[in-house]
């Protein structure tokens, strides 16, 4: 029963802050979302902002899990880690408004430190172990290395009025595991021609 609470609270945060983003969006109006007293809401998450993280966690988790479902059996390590990143930049394209919350939320340093809830350590373990499989000699480490990259390429494709096309953003992160361009699901047939290897002068 708690589960299927915890459960419920999350779905109903991402669906009401997809339609009227995280200012807009209460606990209260969260709890009669998902059928629940107000009271639960607050019983299970210590505020609305850990409820948010927590929530993009978990719609993280379930996105990247159902894109590796796909793959299949026996598909390559390579094709694995290229759908993890597919996945994850995409969830930012479909929810854009979740994943500007979210991002504001742990970047804001006056807000508290970035939190690992059960839902982000689901989301971690299954990074961690695509890592390993692709042959990353320390995953740990290299997690935090792609965790920061992914976070770039969602802010690149979300920046008001300032946003990067998505195909140059993925042939940086596929350069740098060596992924083919045509593994995941590529945005255009041909990865973008890079004419520089380097951005100096």
């Amino acid at each position: 029963m708690r589960r299927r609470s915890r459960r419920r609270i999350l779905r109903a945060t991402i669906e009401l802050v997809d339609q009227r983003g995280y200012a807009r969006t209460t606990l209260g109006d969260i709890a009669e979302r998902a059928g629940l007293a107000r009271g639960l809401v607050s019983y299970y998450f210590d505020g609305k902002r850990l409820l948010m993280q927590a929530a993009t966690h978990r719609l993280m988790h379930l996105e990247l899990a159902a894109a590796l479902a796909e793959l299949p059996p026996g598909a390559c390590p390579d094709a694995r880690l290229a759908r993890a990143i597919d996945a994850v930049v995409q969830v930012a394209i479909d929810h854009p408004l979740v994943m500007r919350s979210h991002l504001a939320l742990i970047l804001e340093p006056d807000a508290g430190s970035f939190v690992q809830d059960p839902e982000q350590q689901q989301l971690g373990g299954i990074l961690r172990e695509l890592l390993s499989d692709w042959g990353a000699a320390d995953p740990v480490a290299e997690h935090a290395v792609l965790r920061s990259a992914l976070m770039g390429a969602c802010i690149g494709v979300l920046l008001p009025g300032a946003s990067t096309p998505l195909a140059p953003i993925r042939a940086d992160l596929f350069a740098r595991y060596g992924l083919a361009w045509e593994l995941g699901v590529p945005p255009q047939p041909l990865a973008p021609v890079r004419l520089q290897p380097s951005v100096r002068g």
